[in-house]
C-alpha cells in the first residue's frame, strides 16, 4: 500500500497493511520548535535550518529525513507552500537558538516580551520572555460588537490572523501549490481549513463572555453564528475550488472539551453547533472527494454522536487522560462509525516523563485497542512539546511500527 492508499484504507474502516502514521500532518500532531534540532541529532542526522511555520504555537516543519524514518503516512498541504528563501525571515527562539520564521508574520520585539501584529499594527498576540508560545492579548468583542462586523473582527484576532495556512497566497497560488505537492509525494494530504464555530466565539468575545451569550442571550448567539457560518462557507468553496482535487482530509477545528469533560451540554451543542457543523461538512464533501476531521481537544465523549450524526469521519487528538476517553472504551463504542486520528501517547504524563521503554509499552496498548478493523491513524495525543526527551520520542514512533 502507498501512504495515501493506506491513510484512506483506515478512514474507510478497512485495516490496513499496517497502521497509518502521522507526525506533523496538521497543527496538533507536530513537534516545537524547541525540541526538533534535538530529535535530530539524537537520530544521527546533519542539522538543517529550522522553520517555525506556526509561531504562536512555536512549531517546526519536520524534514523528510525524519518522516521517511518513522514511515510518516501524512503530509500538510502547507508544505506545497512557502519552501524558498524569500520566504522566511531569521528569527531567535526563547533558548537562543536561530531559527526561520513566515516572512508575513509581523513580529516586534519590546521590553522583555516578543509581539505580534495585525496589518493595522494592533497588538494581537505576545509572548513574555521566560515562556515557549505566544498568548492572545486583543479580544475584538470584548466589549461588544455591532453587526456586520464579524468579518473585519477575524482579521484582529490572533488565530485567523495569524496562523491560517499557508499565508498570503491568492486561489491560483493555493490550486498550483497543491498540484505540485500530490505531484511530488504519495503521503496522504491535509488540508487544514479550521472553520471554528464554538472557538471562534472564544477568540472573538473571550472564553466567559460567550459562554455566558449562549446561555442568557441566544437570539445573539445564533446571529453571531449564522453570520460566521456565511464567512465559512464562502471561504471553504474557495479554497475546495482551488484543492480540492488535490487533498485526502480537510480538517475543521472546535475545542469542546475540558479535562473533565464538555464545555457545553449535548443540549447546547445540538441548538447552536450540530446544525452549523453539518452545513459546513455536507458542503465541503459536496465540493470534493474528501473526509471530514475535526480537531477537538479535551473529553467530549457526550458529543460523539451527535458529531458523527453530523457527517464526522475522524477525529484528533483523543485526548485519552480526559474524562470519557478510554481508548478501548472509545473504539467498542464508536469504532465502526468513527476514525480515531490520535490517542497512541499521552503527551501529558507518558511522553515527557516516562522511560523509553514504558512509552513503547504504553503505544503498543493504544495501538492494540485502537486499530482492530481500522478506524485508526496513530499520532500522540497532541503536539510533543518542548520538555520531551529525544530518546522518548523515537520509542514512541518505534513502538508503533513494531505493532504493525
Amino acid at each position: 500500500m502507498t501512504s495515501r492508499e493506506r491513510v484512506l484504507a483506515a478512514l474507510n474502516h478497512t485495516e490496513p497493511d499496517r497502521v497509518p502514521v502521522d507526525f506533523s500532518g496538521h497543527r496538533s500532531s507536530g513537534i516545537a520548535a524547541l525540541a526538533y534540532p534535538k530529535l535530530r541529532r539524537f537520530l544521527g542526522f546533519p542539522p538543517k535550518p529550522i522553520r517555525v511555520y506556526d509561531v504562536i504555537q512555536q512549531l517546526a516543519i519536520v524534514d523528510g529525513d525524519v518522516l521517511d524514518r518513522f514511515n510518516v503516512d501524512t503530509i500538510e498541504l502547507g508544505r506545497g507552500f512557502a519552501l524558498d528563501e524569500k520566504s522566511w525571515s531569521p528569527w531567535t527562539l526563547p533558548d537562543g537558538t536561530d531559527c526561520l520564521v513566515p516572512a508575513w508574520t509581523r513580529l516586534e520585539r519590546q521590553a522583555h516580551r516578543w509581539v505580534i501584529r495585525s496589518e493595522t499594527g494592533r497588538e494581537l498576540a505576545h509572548m513574555p520572555d521566560g515562556t515557549l508560545y505566544f498568548e492572545q492579548t486583543y479580544v475584538p468583542f470584548a466589549d461588544g460588537d455591532t453587526p456586520g462586523t464579524t468579518r473585519s473582527a477575524l482579521n484582529e484576532s490572533m488565530w485567523s490572523a495569524v496562523a491560517g495556512p499557508p499565508g498570503p497566497v491568492d486561489s491560483r497560488q493555493l490550486s498550483e501549490g497543491a498540484r505540485l505537492l500530490r505531484q511530488n509525494t504519495q503521503r496522504a494530504i491535509i488540508g487544514l481549513f479550521g472553520g471554528n464555530l464554538f472557538e471562534m466565539g472564544q477568540f472573538l468575545y473571550r472564553n466567559d463572555r460567550f459562554l455566558m451569550m449562549l446561555a442568557g442571550e441566544p437570539q445573539q448567539a445564533h446571529r453571531f453564528l449564522d453570520e460566521l457560518v456565511g464567512i465559512h462557507r464562502a471561504n471553504l468553496e474557495r479554497f475546495l475550488g482551488a484543492v480540492g482535487e488535490y487533498i485526502d482530509i480537510i480538517l475543521f477545528g472546535d475545542d469542546l472539551g475540558m479535562q473533565t469533560g464538555p464545555m457545553i451540554s449535548p443540549q447546547m451543542y445540538r441548538e447552536f453547533f450540530k446544525p452549523r457543523h453539518a452545513s459546513l461538512w455536507r458542503l465541503a464533501k459536496e465540493l470534493a472527494d474528501v473526509k471530514v476531521m475535526l480537531h477537538c481537544c479535551g473529553g467530549f465523549r457526550e458529543l460523539i454522536p451527535d458529531l458523527i450524526e453530523a457527517g464526522l469521519d475522524a477525529v484528533n487528538p483523543v485526548q485519552i487522560s480526559c474524562s470519557g476517553m478510554n481508548a478501548a472504551q472509545l473504539k467498542a463504542e464508536f469504532g465502526n462509525e468513527l476514525t480515531f486520528w490520535g490517542g497512541g501517547c499521552d503527551t501529558r504524563e507518558v511522553l515527557p516523563n516516562a522511560t523509553p521503554e514504558q512509552v513503547a509499552e504504553h503505544v503498543g496498548t493504544q495501538v492494540r485497542s485502537l486499530s482492530p478493523g481500522g478506524g485508526f491513524v496513530f499520532q500522540q495525543v497532541h503536539n510533543i512539546l518542548a520538555n520531551v526527551p529525544p530518546e522518548n520520542t523515537v520509542a514512541m514512533f518505534d513502538a508503533v511500527n513494531d505493532a504493525s
